[in-house]
């Protein structure tokens, strides 16, 4: 069967969650013991045929560690990491490294220019609560869509905010990045991330080619097990890689996350809408499609589900979602509406660089409602680009970012 094969299912990321404290002297020997973990756990999968993208390490809130009385010492402290990090090199594997969630209003306010000299080190969240009478934390989104504004005025093309995110109703131990971040009552622990975008199409093409002229639920029906049946094969494999390993586990594990996400290098998630009829993503039809996918990637069975595990619609992450924004495919009321039945909310949307500080609160209080009306994990990562309207075109330089056009923010 061709959806056993391994080239089909990478394994995203092996992300560790681990505690550091203000002592610089015992930072070594935490990054050092996750590197050295990944590093063998990554060969034992190697030796299995799957194939690894990242290693990623996750920290407390960094205010339990980082001297953040001023951004200089803040900043001194990052430059430590980021040396501590460059010596655990693991051979052509991408290390990359989140320090948690900002908590305080000061945090939150030092965050841009950490994000702005040391980027990929400071992938960052805030997670905003709800209280008593289930109002968001408004001060939290305040200052959270200031952070957005200002880092995207002072980091080239404004692509400092692909290392923050806004988190609505999300759990610890998120695999991917900047959502993850650890809470040290939680102790040691990794998550297995995958990118299986590649996997759904494979399956689906071979699907397409049987079910011949099925009514509408019998394809439905096959689609949903046909794509349960191949992701629930790869993750059980893989946990068997893990449990036969032998290593020494100093990271309890902890799960997955079963989300697809997709990246420049593999199949678009439109493609998967495009093989289960959906004219083009957007299209009538693109609700019920991706209210599926979602029951796909929360139907797997015998091993603990984290993070989103979920539909991610990463825009300008996914070359078919950039090229939809070319096509006015959809608009961002379209991306809240599909946030109401999938996984991730707004996730590295592009928007005008004029777009208000108040827009861009109103736009996370959208979300954040979606978030815990719904009890599902939301976040919002915007990116206003300066001196772009709506319809623009992007012209990011990240090897993460795919271009596309500009959304407008009603």
């Amino acid at each position: 069967m061709r959806f056993k094969n391994k080239a089909l299912c990478k394994i995203r990321t092996i992300t560790t969650f681990l505690s550091l404290i203000p002592d610089r002297a015992t930072w070594k020997a935490e990054i050092l013991k996750a590197s050295k973990f990944c590093a063998e756990l990554s060969a034992k999968f190697q030796q299995q045929g799957y194939s690894v993208q990242s290693v990623r390490i996750v920290t407390n809130p960094f205010g339990e560690y980082l001297n953040t009385q001023s951004i200089e010492s803040a900043a001194s402290d990052l430059r430590c990491l980021s040396e501590l990090l460059g010596s655990a090199d693991l051979s052509g594997i991408r290390i990359r490294f989140a320090i948690g969630e900002a908590r305080t209003r000061d945090e939150i306010e030092i965050l841009p220019e950490l994000v702005r000299e040391f980027g990929d080190l400071c992938n960052v969240c805030v997670n905003v609560d709800v209280d008593e009478s289930g109002i968001l934390n408004n001060q939290l989104i305040q200052l959270s869509a200031q952070a957005v504004k200002k880092i995207s005025t002072i980091t080239p093309r404004g692509e400092g905010n692909f290392n923050f995110t806004v988190n609505f109703n999300c759990a610890p131990l998120i695999p991917y990045f900047p959502a993850s971040y650890h809470r040290a009552e939680l102790g040691n622990r990794f998550v297995i991330g995958l990118e299986t975008p590649d996997l759904l199409v494979n399956v689906l093409i071979q699907l397409n080619q049987s079910v011949g002229s099925k009514d509408h639920n019998a394809r439905f029906k096959a689609y949903y097990e046909a794509m349960h049946t191949a992701l629930q094969y790869h993750i059980s494999q893989i946990k068997n890689i893990i449990d036969q390993s032998g290593l020494k586990m100093p990271f309890a594990f902890s799960g997955f996350d079963s989300s697809a996400a997709p990246s420049k290098n593999c199949a678009s998630m439109v493609e998967v809408y495009e093989q289960m009829g959906v004219e083009y993503f957007g299209a009538s039809g693109t609700v019920e499609a991706s209210s599926l996918l979602t029951r796909v990637f929360k139907s797997i069975q015998d091993v603990d589900l984290v993070g989103f595990s979920g539909l991610m619609l990463a825009l300008t992450e996914d070359t078919g979602l950039a090229q939809g924004t070319i096509n006015s495919n959809f608009d961002i009321r379209s991306l809240l509406t599909y946030s109401a039945v999938c996984g991730i909310g707004l996730d590295t949307v592009p928007i005008p660089g004029d777009t208000s500080i108040e827009k861009i609160a109103a736009l996370m209080r959208d979300t954040g409602t979606l978030a815990f009306r719904l009890n599902k994990p939301l976040t919002v990562r915007v990116f206003p680009v300066p001196g772009l309207k709506a319809g623009n075109m992007t012209a990011f330089e990240s090897d993460d970012l795919c271009n596309c056009t500009v959304l407008a923010v009603p």
